[in-house]
C-alpha cells in the first residue's frame, strides 16, 4: 500500500514539473515575442521621426515655390495632397507598427509623395529663378538629409520586422504567438526605388 502511494506522489511530482518547465517554456518564448515586437515598434519609431521631418519641411517648399509656380498649381495642389495622405497614413501607422496593412498604407503614401515631389523637381528645372533661390536650396540640402535618415532607420526597422517574424514564424514559436495576439506578421516597409531610398524631392 505505501508503495503504491509513493508510486503516485511520485508520478503527479513527474507530472507537475513538467507543468512548471513547460510553464516556464512558454513564458520565455511570450517573453521574447514582446521584446521583438517592442523592437520593431522602437525601430517604427524612428521613421517616424524623420518621415514627419520630411513631411514638415515639404510645406515650405510648396510656399516659396508658390510665388514663381503660379501658373503651376496642379503641380503644388498634388504634392500638398500626397503629402497630407502620407501624413494621415503615417499617424495611423504609428498607432501599430507591426500592423501590415497600415504599413503597406504608407508605403504607398510615401511613393505617391515622391512621385509628386519627382513632378515639381521637373517644374522647378523650368524656373531658374526659382531653382537658384536660396531658400530653395536650403530646403533641398534638408530634404536630402532626411532622406539618407530616413534610409537608414528603414533599414533598421526592416531588419527588426525580420528578426520578430522569423522568430514568431519558427516552431514551437508559432504556437505560443498563435495563442497570445502574436498572430499577424509584421511588414517590412516596401519603397520604390525612385523613393525615400534615392534622395528624391529636389534636384537643384
Amino acid at each position: 500500500m505505501t508503495s503504491v502511494i509513493d508510486n503516485f506522489f511520485s508520478t503527479i511530482g513527474i507530472l507537475l514539473l513538467i507543468l512548471a518547465l513547460l510553464a516556464v517554456f512558454v513564458i520565455v518564448i511570450f517573453n521574447t515575442l514582446v521584446k521583438y515586437r517592442n523592437y520593431v515598434i522602437n525601430a517604427f519609431a524612428q521613421i517616424d521621426v524623420q518621415l514627419h521631418r520630411r513631411h514638415d519641411l515639404i510645406p515650405n517648399l510648396v510656399n516659396t515655390c508658390q510665388a514663381y509656380l503660379k501658373h503651376e498649381s496642379s503641380t503644388l495642389e498634388q504634392v500638398t495632397k500626397a503629402r497630407n495622405a502620407a501624413l494621415s497614413c503615417l499617424e495611423q501607422a504609428k498607432q501599430a507598427p507591426n500592423n501590415g496593412a497600415l504599413i503597406k498604407q504608407l508605403a504607398n503614401a510615401e511613393n505617391t509623395l515622391t512621385q509628386a515631389l519627382s513632378g515639381l523637381q521637373i517644374t522647378i528645372e523650368d524656373y531658374p529663378e526659382l531653382k537658384a533661390n536660396e531658400t530653395v536650396k536650403d530646403l533641398h540640402e534638408e530634404l536630402v538629409s532626411t532622406e539618407n535618415k530616413i534610409a537608414f532607420a528603414r533599414q533598421a526597422y526592416n531588419d527588426e520586422v525580420m528578426q520578430y517574424n522569423t522568430y514568431k514564424q519558427s516552431f514551437p514559436n508559432n504556437l505560443v504567438a498563435a495563442k497570445f495576439g502574436h498572430k499577424n506578421d509584421a511588414s517590412v516597409l516596401e519603397l520604390e526605388k525612385t523613393s525615400i531610398r534615392q534622395t528624391p524631392s529636389v534636384q537643384l
